[in-house]
């Protein structure tokens, strides 16, 4: 198969890029906004059609949360249009599409983790424009699925853990959130899961997926510290009224991760276990 990764500058577009070694049996097009620009449908259409893309891994966002409560327009562009041009392209050519997706499309109210078929409330631009992408890839394309996933960090970008780990070197003590509840997902795991459904095929609907386990930011944080040998910050939880923030965060956006598991028969690693192998790279 021809497969258009676009974002692969980001943390799950370089994990899916060193995966791609493991399956060479398709051709790989990784493009970020330099090789083709998503909010361009028109250069879209001819980018597919000239290089016979069969499916479209979609690892492209706009990710600021806060920022986006005020650049709402290029949000939108890029969370829900930028998506829905990407679907009808490749709807075009009978092709499949993987759209991701995010926790946020919950307002974290409910108390058990959430199935795909729980009503979706948004209450941040973010989780609005990622909605509205969701809602036009599955509209636009018949062989789509959408994956939701939270807490994402990786070895490469920038992410909660490296944010961590610095700050846990330079300072002597960091307050952090003990009130949002959710899963840690690193992103070489989800990388893992979406090559999962590629090789089995894609099955059309909405999917979750984060690693196994619950932690609250503060939880995140201790693990982080203490799998990184630093001792000497110490850690303090607070509120999430304590630090004010532009954009709402669900308060509990625990996944269920049931239906993918199921539908792809893949095994998720524990939050823990997965943060563990990512800081042995990052220490080397």
């Amino acid at each position: 198969m021809k497969i258009l990764i676009t974002g692969c500058n980001g943390q799950l577009g370089n994990e899916i890029q060193l995966l791609e070694k493991q399956h060479p049996q398709h051709t790989y097009f990784n493009t970020d906004v330099a090789e083709l620009d998503i909010t361009n449908p028109e250069a879209i259409w001819q980018f597919v059609e000239e290089n016979h893309i069969d499916g479209i891994v979609n690892c492209a966002a706009y990710t600021a949360v806060d920022k986006a409560e005020s650049d709402g327009d290029f949000c939108r562009k890029l969370n829900a249009d930028a998506p829905g041009y990407l679907a009808e392209a490749i709807e075009r050519q009978g092709g499949w599409m993987i759209q991701i997706s995010t926790d946020y499309v919950f307002d974290g109210t409910q108390h058990t983790p959430y199935r795909e078929d729980a009503a979706t409330c948004p209450n941040s631009v973010y989780g609005r424009t990622k909605l509205e992408g969701e809602q036009n890839v599955t509209s636009r394309c018949r062989r789509s699925m959408v994956i939701r996933t939270a807490w994402l960090y990786s070895t490469f970008g920038n992410n909660f853990v490296k944010t961590m780990l610095r700050l846990g070197k330079e300072k002597p003590e960091l307050g952090v959130i003990f009130d949002q509840i959710g899963t840690p997902t690193y992103a070489r795991d989800l990388a893992v899961a979406i090559f999962a459904a590629i090789e089995k095929g894609v099955v059309p609907g909405i999917y979750h997926f984060s690693n196994e386990g619950v932690a609250s930011w503060y939880d995140f944080t201790l693990a982080i510290h203490r799998l990184a040998g630093i001792e000497s910050c110490r850690v303090r939880p607070i509120h999430t009224t304590d630090y004010p923030t532009p954009a709402t965060r669900p308060h509990y956006s625990v996944l269920d991760k049931s239906k993918i598991k199921e539908t792809f028969g893949i095994e998720i690693p524990h939050w823990e276990t997965s943060l563990a192998e990512c800081i042995a790279l990052l220490k080397e």
